[in-house]
């Protein structure tokens, strides 16, 4: 039996997880690592802490296997910007997570100084703080970071292969190499533009290579066996429009994670910049073929649930968010927006701030975590709504994974609210299975991306069945809600 264990290094926890060639779950092993709020609106990681609960779960996962890993898969949080020394590994400072707001006033700078367009048409993304270069910049001109020749900068899938290979490799791949706002996503090489606006030195970039291919081989030391190849790699966003088997142009999925994120398969060909949306590549396999994505970033939607259990105490943990929600009735008139780092798609307001509205002496604990719920449905409608005016395609149903992708009553009210069919894949954790299905694709464990959409399959259907006046009634009075929250913060 071949396995192919894929790694995922999220935003909060790092999932090693396991499939057999038919692409059913035989195992996996999860670890949250610490978050680190340093100054309201930074958001830092220990890239070291990272490493370590990769190891512990793959020490783990691999007690359970207990038979022979055929190719590793990497995929990850996207954006965060890692910084080490070659000669030692070891980190130059705390990774810059995409949540972290520092760099909005230099975006507003570049944006005034008439950058935008440049940025757009190559790289398919916005001046926002969210992407990976206004990070380096400032880690570089305001930390103090060595901009030597043995600094190494990558997104988190960089630091895993480094750490994975020995040291030996310093690679990316197309998907996190277009959300760093360096890459042309047209010409798919570093681009000369984009490292000069942002003073990037390119020796500590990352060599970029196909996201199904074969990237090095495992080193001595770790809990899994040295020469095992490390042979897909993927933001993991696309790699969840992969693992949803997303193939066709039009197709689009859902993941209800940290943030939510809408992305559509747009074919091959690179469209021009869409406004409200970003262009970013899906993946690109090991013959050169590229896939292109539209995507809507929604920024909070399962944190806003942590936010619950840490700040608030409301729930004491993440699985009593759908019981007490579904507790009442309906909010009873709450609207939560929460825009605790700003607002991405369609709004890219990083001064936007979280906000709640229609409180009354009888909100209790379950409207306002109903309110949560309802406002990751909302925020996703936002999204799906821009990207079909956009792109010409109506979204005829919608895929979806993710942790709160569980809960029945979310994806109900997502059907209602779109009008369309949402179907929950009958494996959820598909960010894991899209890089794990890169890797054996690259290593003929699958013959062809077709024989991996035969895989895919549904565990629940929702069809619309809410009444028309009240879902136009609720989206209206969300966005009167939004609106209040957008602009809040006042730029210093």
């Amino acid at each position: 039996m071949a396995i192919v264990v894929s790694i995922d290094a999220g935003t909060t926890g790092v999932r090693s997880f396991a499939v057999d060639e038919t692409g059913a779950p035989v195992g996996w092993a999860y670890r949250e690592f610490p978050q680190y709020f340093p100054h309201p609106g930074w958001v830092e990681h220990d890239a070291l802490e990272i490493w370590e609960a990769i190891v512990a779960t793959l020490t783990e996962l691999v007690a359970k296997l207990n038979q022979p890993i055929a190719a590793i898969g990497v995929t990850d949080q996207r954006e965060t910007v890692v910084v080490w020394d070659k000669s030692t590994g070891q980190p130059l400072h705390r990774a810059i997570v995409w949540q972290d707001r520092r760099t909005a006033a230099r975006c507003d700078q570049l944006e005034d100084d008439g950058h935008l367009d440049m940025v757009r048409s190559q790289s398919g993304l916005v001046l926002d703080p969210y992407f990976s270069s206004s990070k380096l910049e400032w880690l570089f001109n305001e930390a103090g970071v060595s901009k030597g020749p043995n600094t190494a900068f990558g997104t988190v899938d960089s630091w895993v292969l480094w750490n994975l290979t020995g040291g030996a490799e310093h690679a990316t791949e197309p998907s996190n190499a277009s959300r760093t706002m360096l890459f042309d996503i047209r010409s798919m090489a570093w681009s000369d533009d984009l490292t000069d606006l942002f003073g990037i030195p390119h020796s500590c970039l990352p060599e970029v290579r196909p996201s199904s291919g074969r990237f090095g081989v495992t080193t001595t030391g770790l809990p899994i066996p040295a020469g095992i190849p490390v042979s897909g790699m993927a933001g993991d966003q696309q790699a969840a429009l992969f693992g949803q088997a997303c193939f066709e142009p039009g197709m689009a999925k859902n993941t209800y994670g940290t943030g939510s994120f809408v992305l559509m398969n747009i074919g091959s060909t690179c469209p021009d910049p869409v406004e409200g949306l970003l262009t970013t590549v899906g993946w690109q396999l090991a013959d050169g073929s590229v896939t292109y994505a539209l995507e809507g970033a929604v920024f909070v939607t399962g944190a806003a649930i942590q936010w619950l259990r840490d700040g608030l105490g409301i729930i004491s943990d993440a699985s009593e968010i759908g019981p007490l929600a579904a507790s009442c009735e309906d909010t009873g008139g709450v609207y939560l927006v929460p825009a605790f780092a700003g607002l991405g798609s369609p709004w890219w307001d990083p001064y936007a701030r979280g906000t709640i509205v229609g409180l009354t002496r009888g909100t209790g604990r379950p409207e306002i975590a109903r309110a949560v719920v309802e406002a990751m449905a909302y925020q996703s409608r936002d999204v799906v709504d821009a990207m079909s005016a956009a792109s010409g395609h109506q979204v005829k149903d919608l895929r979806v994974d993710g942790g709160a992708s569980i809960m029945d009553l979310l994806l109900q009210f997502q059907a209602d609210q779109l009008g369309v069919r949402v179907l929950r894949a009958k494996v959820q954790e598909t960010t894991a299975l899209g890089t794990a299905y890169m890797a054996g694709l690259a290593e003929g464990i699958w013959s062809s991306t077709e024989e991996l959409a035969g895989h895919w399959a549904a565990d629940g259907e929702f069809d619309p069945a809410g009444n028309a006046d009240d879902v136009a009634a609720g989206f209206g009075n969300w966005r009167r809600a939004v609106e209040r929250s957008l602009g809040w913060e006042v730029p210093s």
